[in-house]
């Protein structure tokens, strides 16, 4: 499956962004979808994710209540939708995808697509 992210940009801190993630190759309902984080200096981490049907959700907790994980499978789409952004949200945010069952906890891609760059200003 290939993955690309987008709608990254930058915002004041307060504001909100949505990013999207198209998929292609595979029967996109398979894959259980996570979004990922990278900060300047620091090692990628875990933000959200999202099983294949949707059910499922999980967030890490530096982005709960703010950040919201969801997915349109006839558009092969997922998005992280967030708000109240601080600035040290600022980060490339990609997405992943895993083909394993998943319900509960931070999600392991085996597939991965570029990032996009949200920086939030104070």
């Amino acid at each position: 499956v290939q993955l690309q992210a987008s709608g990254g940009g930058l915002v004041q801190a307060g504001g909100s962004v949505r990013l999207s993630c198209a998929a292609s190759g595979n029967t996109f309902s398979n894959y259980a979808m996570g979004w990922f984080r990278q900060a300047p200096g620091k090692e990628r981490e875990f933000v959200a994710a999202i099983s294949g049907n949707g059910i499922y959700t999980y967030y890490a907790d530096p982005v709960k209540g703010r950040f919201t994980v969801s997915r349109d499978n006839a558009k092969n789409t997922v998005y992280l939708q967030t708000n109240s952004l601080r600035p040290e949200d600022t980060a490339v945010y990609y997405c992943g995808a895993s083909s394993s069952y998943y319900r509960n906890g931070p999600l392991r891609p085996q597939y991965w697509g570029h990032g996009t760059l949200v920086t939030v200003s104070s």
